[in-house]
């Protein structure tokens, strides 16, 4: 193994498929730092670019570009996920690190809360000390003001050797000067975090066989190396050279110190920190507590939080999404808009263009492009997923979202995950399939696979969730209880998975943005991207669903599948038409949702067979898309393995809890 594919195998570049295309004629300025320091915003700030940007960790989990012009300079900005260190644990933080060790950049932007300017630091000193041109943008700055924080900016450039600008991203404070020192960008001269005299003599050695090369210095090369499973620590034969001069090294290092190399360089880092903010940062000694620091404990205590959570539930989705966007909403675009305005026209148009009946019904018809695929896209779908992304919109707005993640963090740690994964889980109700690639900010596979099978099996999309939710709209027992099956399923399939799959128990660092009033701007800015992301990407689905459901009925290929599938609706007691809904909903699986929204409109199904179609449906194999994004997060065979056992679990649970409704006389 070269030196060069020992560092891509440290950073994971290698599984994170490499950096996004670039235009090379363009020099660069790297955006980088924790999640939550606004970093997409200051991004948007200095490209003029919109990126949605959230207050939870995870959003940036792709790299995005755009470009700064200083004056007769062109710059291409590059807005990285958030990282903590420079020695990367999740896949967020192998990206931006691979970025920062593979691409030569201008300037290196360091976006610092200033409110945790002593957390963050770290990074700062580690980003200095491996030369790279560094600018630090001190980011909310009126919030540390605000909390009586002083930072002398002007000796902390002293101390730093790099340029220092306070910002604030939401108003724009302070850009015009970033903007000024990006172009002026020069790499620090004179950092260096004394590691101690082990550590310290370990990094000279494996500096020395690396060799000064490249634009990171040699120093964080040999440091991100010995903090790494190096080759030949696993058992296997070192490679001849520079790397086996590094695994011997690393060997005698670990030998040496009482923990772990990482341990001691965080130690180093923090000790370094305390030295670099002595005489330049003072902070308030004790204040009293804000209204909203009192606000953001009672939402994360268990007694008072869950009431709350249960209140946003019940008010943000229940009665906004399922009463307004899949109740008033629907009602007025299906009969009021499609039946009384767009269906009588069209149907004339058709039918007196096209003599053909077998052509009029793909776009007329029971299961028409129009009749079905568009009205079901408008009609049904983009009232409720308009809805949830206003509700969505508005918690991610204003720092709710990390609280409740803090909240059930102990739950999701008991079934292998931990209140990180409340982003994927949430993202989920919004949909699946994107849900399902932000689980890659997840720190270890076992986690991933988790999370994928939970939303797979129990996580409604918003479409789907919105028009169930209409469906048992004046059946609060009949929601209760499906509520109540799909928590039962989603905790029990956790603890089976967590208990399967061979391990260690997930870690939980989350930073805690602070709570605001949302900004009906970005609320709008946020709603409008999401509605615009439906139309281009799930809109022509429906349109694709409606032709494929014509060739199959054309070919006789839709009949046989719903032949086969009669039989599975029989057995956990629902009537034959249930079958078509099913089959819909392996198209998409609101469209299986919409059918049965149908179904119910026309009187087919009973309280109780409305509430087992509720629950299956809801438990039944992940939509197309979804499909092909686990078989390329997790592999085809791992996908294949999920939606077998999801597809048998799905049934198997519909039919014992009909089996339960007859034995206990229940009706819903």
């Amino acid at each position: 193994m070269k030196l060069g594919l020992m560092v891509r195998k440290v950073l994971g570049l290698d599984c994170c498929g490499g950096e996004p295309a670039e235009n090379p004629a363009l020099p660069k300025v790297l955006v980088v730092g924790n999640p939550n320091v606004g970093k997409s915003l200051l991004f948007t700030r200095l490209t003029g670019r919109y990126v949605t940007v959230s207050n939870y960790p995870g959003t940036t989990v792709d790299v995005s570009r755009g470009h700064l012009d200083a004056g007769s300079a062109r710059f291409e900005v590059i807005d990285t996920p958030g990282m903590y260190s420079f020695a990367p644990i999740t896949d967020e933080e192998r990206v931006s690190c691979a970025l920062l060790m593979g691409q030569r950049a201008h300037a290196v932007v360091h976006v610092v809360d200033a409110k945790n300017i002593e957390r963050m630091l770290g990074l700062t000193l580690q980003l200095a000390e491996a030369g790279l041109p560094l600018v630090v943008a001190l980011n909310m700055a009126d919030e540390a003001q605000d909390l009586g924080i002083r930072i002398d900016v002007r000796r902390l450039q002293e101390r730093l050797g790099v340029a220092v600008v306070e910002t604030v991203a939401t108003t724009g404070r302070g850009v015009r000067e970033l903007v000024r020192r990006i172009a002026e960008a020069k790499p620090a001269k004179g950092i260096r975090v004394n590691y101690g005299p082990v550590l310290e003599a370990a990094v000279a050695k494996a500096a020395d066989a690396i060799g000064d090369t490249g634009h990171v210095s040699a120093r964080t090369r040999a440091l991100l190396l010995l903090q790494s499973d190096a080759p030949g620590t696993d058992g296997a034969p070192p490679d001849k050279g520079p790397g086996e001069l590094v695994s011997q090294i690393t060997l005698e290092t670990r030998r040496g110190l009482e923990h772990s190399v990482h341990y001691h360089a965080t130690l180093a880092l923090k000790e370094e920190v305390r030295r670099t903010l002595d005489g330049v940062a003072s902070f308030p000694a004790s204040h009293s507590r804000t209204f909203a620091e009192k606000l953001s404990r009672f939402l994360m205590r268990p007694l008072t939080g869950v009431p709350v959570l249960i209140a946003v539930l019940y008010f943000g989705l229940y009665k906004f999404v399922g009463s307004l966007g899949a109740g008033t909403l629907v009602d007025f675009l299906q009969d009021t808009v499609f039946k009384e305005h767009i269906h009588p026209p069209v149907e004339r148009i058709v039918t007196g263009i096209i003599p053909w009946p077998v052509l009029q019904e793909l776009f007329i018809g029971q299961y028409g492009v129009i009749t079905l695929g568009v009205r079901y896209a408008v009609a049904i779908i983009l009232p409720i997923v308009g809805t949830f992304f206003v509700a969505f919109s508005i918690l991610e707005d204003s720092g709710y979202l990390p609280r409740m993640a803090m909240l059930i963090d102990r739950l999701f740690k008991r079934i292998g995950l931990n209140g990180r994964a409340v982003i994927p889980m949430v993202l989920g109700f919004g949909c699946d399939t994107m849900a399902t690639m932000v689980t890659r900010t997840l720190e270890t596979r076992r986690e991933k696979v988790i999370a994928t099978v939970l939303l797979a099996l129990t996580i409604p999309c918003s479409a789907q969730l919105g028009v169930i939710l209409g469906l048992l709209e004046g059946r609060p027992a009949a929601l209760l209880t499906w509520a109540g099956a799909i928590a039962a399923m989603f905790v029990a399939a956790g603890l089976l998975i967590s208990k399967v799959l061979p391990g260690e128990g997930p870690t939980f660092y989350m930073e805690l943005p602070p709570l605001r009033l949302p900004r009906v701007g970005n609320v709008v800015i946020k709603t409008y991207t999401r509605v615009a992301w439906y139309f281009k990407e799930v809109f022509p689905l429906f349109i694709l669903a409606s032709v494929f459901i014509w060739i199959g009925r054309v070919t006789g290929l839709f009949q046989l599948l719903i032949k086969g599938l009669t039989p599975l609706v029989n057995w956990i007691g629902l009537p034959d038409e249930t079958a078509v809904a099913f089959l819909f909903g392996f198209f998409r699986r609101d469209y299986g949702a919409a059918g049965l929204y149908d179904l119910q409109k026309a009187g087919a199904l009973t309280g109780n067979q409305l509430t087992v179609a509720a629950i299956t449906l809801t438990l039944f194999l992940p939509c197309i898309a979804q499909f092909l994004i686990m078989k390329k997060e997790r592999g085809l065979k791992a996908t294949l393995l999920m939606s077998a056992a999801i597809l048998v679990l799905a049934f198997s649970v519909g039919a014992l809890a009909n089996v339960i409704f007859k034995v206990l006389g229940v009706t819903l």
